[in-house]
């Protein structure tokens, strides 16, 4: 008897998660995955080979997420709006006479709006000639609709999660966790013109942290409701940028575009991921004792902590990332783009100066001040998100 009751619950168990696990969710997840992999391809491509054709493996790979989440969601949507009867109708909201859950909704805008940005982003090649900034405008319509896919399938699983309970509801929240991660991956990638170690050790590089940051990581961990929900959204995304670091390298690579300053013989990886995860650490860590507090006071509390950690252990990183000790392929920060001219401080491994000291401080102070607000926005928002269930 005993036993035949234990082959049944694994038995249960795997099949409350199959009936569990919205295939739209699973659709999102894979997506971010996807233009994750993509963006951080391309990003490479750009810095080892320079953009010779739409057509890119990384291009494709970024597109196969937008356009797989426009179909799916609006299938879904499609599929509550004709079906009165379903459930999915039941646990669906109401937008310009259709019919879809909310998450479905803001992906499929996402996923339109990324194969959008593709014509856009070719015909301003074509118009203008190459760009060396990640922030042009189709890129930014790209950014755009990424956040769409990310954040819609986060809402998506945390409202099918808000309705679960048991070995379901678990699984979700695992799934929220990866989204949460990849969530805080895709915020950080419009940053890293301004993160990169030889700002490190300038304000601006912190005022880019402060907006937004803690926005993405305490929405996202508040959703899940798990303990230690921080750690594990920063440790993704720290997983997958030192992957991406040091994966990318062994393919090899030449640049098509000239002028070619650098000898580039494989693909050059992006910068080593901000030390996120310490200050994440800390405020879960802290978080049980601030519970008490109205959310101003939370607010002023982490967000001045996370900060104050965050340069703190920063600081002395980026020091170590310029000096000959980082340069090895764990570290990685002796690999610059073709393009990058040998008097550039980046090659000089020698940080940026440009703050006078009173321009200094004042931005530290507005970097700890927008830390404070974005994680006020984000503990708001966070508290909405264990709230939605359709």
């Amino acid at each position: 008897m005993n036993t035949a009751v234990g082959t049944l619950a694994p038995a249960r168990s795997k099949q409350a998660i199959a009936t569990g696990t919205p295939w739209t969710a699973w659709a999102c997840t894979v997506a971010s995955v996807s233009i994750a992999v993509g963006l951080y391809w391309d990003i490479s491509w750009h810095m080892s080979i320079g953009r010779d054709t739409f057509w890119t493996p990384a291009h494709l790979l970024i597109q196969f997420g937008g356009l797989m989440t426009a179909l799916i969601c609006g299938w879904t949507i499609f599929g509550a709006t004709f079906r009165p009867g379903s459930q999915l109708r039941q646990n669906s909201v109401s937008i310009f006479g259709l019919h879809g859950p909310l998450g479905a909704f803001i992906a499929a805008w996402g996923g339109l709006a990324m194969v959008t940005s593709a014509p856009f982003d070719d015909w301003w090649h074509n118009a203008y000639g190459l760009d060396v900034k990640i922030l042009s405008p189709p890129h930014v319509l790209l950014a755009i609709g990424i956040a769409g896919i990310v954040w819609g399938g986060l809402i998506l699983t945390v409202a099918e999660m808000n309705r679960a309970e048991g070995v379901r509801r678990i699984y979700l929240q695992r799934m929220m966790l990866v989204l949460g991660g990849f969530a805080l991956l895709h915020s950080m990638v419009p940053r890293l013109e301004y993160t990169s170690r030889t700002f490190l050790h300038s304000a601006s590089a912190y005022v880019s942290l402060g907006i937004g940051v803690l926005l993405v990581l305490e929405a996202a961990a508040r959703a899940t409701g798990h303990r230690w929900a921080r750690t594990i959204i920063a440790g993704i995304y720290s997983l997958f940028v030192l992957l991406m670091l040091w994966i990318l390298p062994l393919f090899p690579a030449t640049p098509k575009l000239g002028p070619v300053y650098q000898p580039i013989t494989h693909m050059v990886p992006l910068p080593f991921p901000i030390l996120l995860m310490v200050p994440a650490f800390l405020l879960d860590l802290i978080w049980p004792k601030l519970n008490q507090l109205a959310r101003w006071q939370q607010s002023i509390i982490a967000g001045a902590v996370f900060m104050a950690v965050l340069i703190v252990v920063e600081w002395p990183a980026a020091t170590f990332l310029n000096s000959p000790a980082a340069r090895d392929w764990f570290f990685a920060p002796n690999n610059f783009p073709y393009f990058a001219q040998p008097d550039s401080p980046n090659v000089r491994y020698i940080f940026r100066q440009t703050e006078t000291v009173i321009q200094f401080w004042l931005r530290m102070g507005l970097a700890f001040l927008s830390s404070m607000i974005s994680l006020w926005i984000g503990i708001v928002f966070g508290d909405w998100l264990r709230r939605v269930k359709r």
